[in-house]
Formats: C-alpha cells, sequence, structure tokens
C-alpha cells in the first residue's frame, strides 16, 4: 500500500520548496488512484472556528492538476495541515454501486468547492466527457466557451491553428487552445436545447473551470433591437424546465458579476450596440407555435432575447459554483416579422461570427490578467461557506 505524505507549515521555508510539495502531494494522488484506490485529502485548518477540517476523496486527479496544486497552495500558505493517503479501492465503472455513490438526491450541495463531487462521480462525469468531446479531460483548459454552431468552431481554428481536436465525430465536439497550467481556451459545440447544455455542463463542472460562457444567437424580443446587435444576460427566464425538479424555480440565478463586467468594457471598447437584460430559455425551438402563452411569459419577465441554452448552462453553474456568463447575439425577431429564415440568417452569421468569438476571448484575457488565480468566489459560496481564510 502506498504511504501518505503530510505537509505542514514547518515543511517548507519559501515558494519553491512549497511548489515542490504541491507537486509531490499530486503526484502521490495520482500514484494512488493508478494502483487501484482513491486519494484522500483531508485538510486542517487552524483559522476555521466551526470547521477546522475538511475532507474529500478525489478520482482522475490528473485530469484537474492545475485545480488541485492552486487549491493546495492556498491553503497551505495560510498555514493550513494537508495530508494525501490512500481511502478505499476504486468502484469499477461497470459496477451498479457506482451509481448509488454518485447520486445527487445524496449530495450535499453545501460542500466545500475542493470536494464538491463524490470520486465516483468524477469518473463517470470525466468518462462521459471524453466520450461526447472526443477529446481527453486534461485536455480541457480553465475558460471554457459553448457555442451550437460549426461557425464559431472556425473562426477558433483560425485563431489557434495548433488547437487539439477531435480525432473523430462525436455528438459535442471540443477544440482546446491549451497553454501552461490550462490557461488557454476550450470552446465546445453542444448543438441546440437545453437537454445537451445540461449534459456538458453536469461533466465539465467537474474539472472545476474558472469560467463557463455560453457564446450563442437568440431572438431579440424588443422593439429597438436590430439583427447583430448584443445580448448581455443580466438574469434568466427558466422556461426550460429541465432542472426544475433539481433547483426550484424560486432560486434566482445571476452570472457572475466580473465576468459581465469584462464583456461590457469589450463590447462598449468597440462601440458595439447591445443591451443588458433577462434571457428567456424554452425547451421548445417552435414556441412561436404557443405564441400566446410564451409571449405573456416573456412580458412579465422582461425578457429582452429568447434561446435554447442559457438559463441551464447558468443553472448548473450556481449548482455547482461556476462562474458563468452568457453573450448572445441577435439572429432574429420572431415577434417583430424577423423570423429566422435561409438566406437572412446565413448573411448574418458570416458578418458577426468572428466578432461574437473575439468578444468573449477578450473578456476572459481580461479576467486572467485580473484574476490570475480565479475569480472571487463569494458570490458564488454557500451562506455555511466562509471564504478560505476568513472568519468561520
Amino acid at each position: 500500500m502506498k504511504k501518505g505524505i503530510e505537509i505542514t507549515p514547518q515543511s517548507f521555508a519559501n515558494e519553491i520548496e512549497l511548489e515542490t510539495l504541491v507537486d509531490k502531494a499530486c503526484d502521490l494522488m495520482e500514484t494512488i488512484y493508478r494502483e487501484g484506490d482513491y486519494p484522500k485529502m483531508l485538510v486542517r485548518r487552524s483559522w476555521s472556528e466551526h470547521n477546522p477540517i475538511i475532507t474529500g476523496e478525489m478520482a482522475l486527479p490528473g485530469a484537474y492538476r492545475w485545480y488541485l496544486k492552486r487549491e493546495m497552495r492556498k491553503l497551505l500558505e495560510k498555514k493550513a495541515e494537508i495530508k494525501i493517503f490512500p481511502s478505499r479501492p476504486r468502484v469499477e465503472m461497470n459496477d451498479p454501486v457506482l451509481f448509488d455513490n454518485a447520486d445527487e438526491d445524496e449530495w450535499d450541495i453545501t460542500q466545500k468547492k475542493l470536494f464538491l463531487f463524490s470520486p465516483e462521480r468524477i469518473d463517470i462525469s470525466l468518462n462521459r466527457l471524453e466520450h461526447y468531446t472526443g477529446t481527453k479531460p486534461e485536455d480541457f483548459q480553465r475558460y471554457i466557451l459553448f457555442t451550437n454552431y460549426d461557425m464559431h468552431v472556425e473562426v477558433f481554428h483560425n485563431l489557434y491553428p495548433e488547437c487539439i481536436k477531435p480525432g473523430h465525430p462525436v455528438q459535442m465536439p471540443a477544440y482546446h487552445h491549451k497553454l501552461p497550467d490550462n490557461k488557454g481556451f476550450t470552446l465546445v459545440n453542444i448543438g441546440v436545447g437545453p437537454s445537451n447544455a445540461k449534459t456538458i455542463s453536469d461533466h465539465v463542472s467537474v474539472l472545476r473551470p474558472d469560467a463557463m460562457i455560453m457564446v450563442g444567437h437568440c431572438g431579440g424580443l424588443r422593439n429597438h433591437q436590430e439583427i447583430g446587435d448584443f445580448v448581455l444576460a443580466t438574469g434568466f427566464m427558466r422556461a426550460d424546465q429541465i432542472l426544475d425538479d433539481i433547483l426550484p424555480l424560486n432560486i434566482p440565478i445571476t452570472p457572475n458579476h466580473l465576468l459581465n463586467v469584462f464583456l461590457k468594457e469589450v463590447l462598449d471598447s468597440h462601440k458595439l450596440t447591445y443591451r443588458l437584460g433577462t434571457v428567456y430559455t424554452t425547451a421548445n425551438r417552435n414556441w412561436e407555435f404557443i405564441k400566446k402563452r410564451t409571449v405573456e411569459e416573456i412580458h412579465v419577465s422582461r425578457s429582452v432575447a429568447i434561446d435554447m441554452e442559457s438559463a441551464t448552462v447558468a443553472t448548473n453553474g450556481y449548482r455547482y459554483r461556476v462562474p458563468f456568463a452568457t453573450l448572445l447575439c441577435v439572429s432574429d425577431k420572431p415577434l417583430h416579422g424577423k423570423p429566422k429564415l435561409s438566406g437572412a440568417a446565413q448573411s448574418f452569421y458570416d458578418n458577426s461570427k468572428e466578432m461574437h468569438l473575439r468578444i468573449v476571448i477578450a473578456a476572459l484575457e481580461m479576467s486572467k490578467e485580473k484574476n490570475p488565480e480565479g475569480l472571487p468566489n463569494s458570490s458564488i459560496r454557500s451562506l455555511n461557506e466562509p471564504l478560505m481564510g476568513g472568519p468561520e
């Protein structure tokens, strides 16, 4: 049996020694997992009055090594003590018990972010992530962009011709502009609809990305909008219904404020026309066929745009505590005699696709520069999950 490792404030004297110990701890976790057990991390935090010891198990730690290194480094700099050791034998992927231990009805949503997912859930999600996207989990970068269109993939290829691509046709192909320490960008073409949006965000959240941004198109709902205008979501009308039985509708879902600040700054710098407001997300692509009912909800919610994925991604971002935002581009105005028709739509796509992606990438570059260790998490933590190092 592989022995454990314990790191205390006395174990290192400088930044170089700290980095060496963190790497050693990550190596040990990967070895424990590879040899057939789940690695377990136990953290003693002397500053915490109510939760001095936090603990959790890992799976496939190499896939999100960058995140484990960052969090351990933060903890150790706060004078925490960390112990890594084998926990229990891994559950095989074909064992029915696997799903018993990943059941979200038994899930503690207030668990610390570092230990939010059970190792069984991590195993399942990362296996499915590779299946759906055609790329390895460790290729995913910290900054995730979701799109519905091959045209955004084309732009991404032009910007990053050396990006990692799927080796065969898959349902939701992913493309990775890899940088050291996973500080690059990942683009996933998730297809259309809230079901796909839930599936991909269920699984990619296990990797603890620093941001997820929906880069989509929408129907403009206001008189003073034009085809090609942008919509920066400040809230979401959850008419997709796909997560209603998991997260109550009376829970407010709002995007990450700082991501929206960065997106707005880029939009303003290019003097682009955009609206701030609520995005109405529906599961019904032909919602116009029940126009009266839908329009009543649109009016009550004061929505400025309608789409099929944004609220779903946002709701899962909230549940899994991943910073998220939505930047949409108006492709049609179905309530104003401008439905999405083939010829006009293609012209819109040709004119908007590159600018749309460049705006989001520029905003994420700003976020990377100003928050190199990730966005502040005070807005996505639970009520009883004080900030790391703060009063507890």
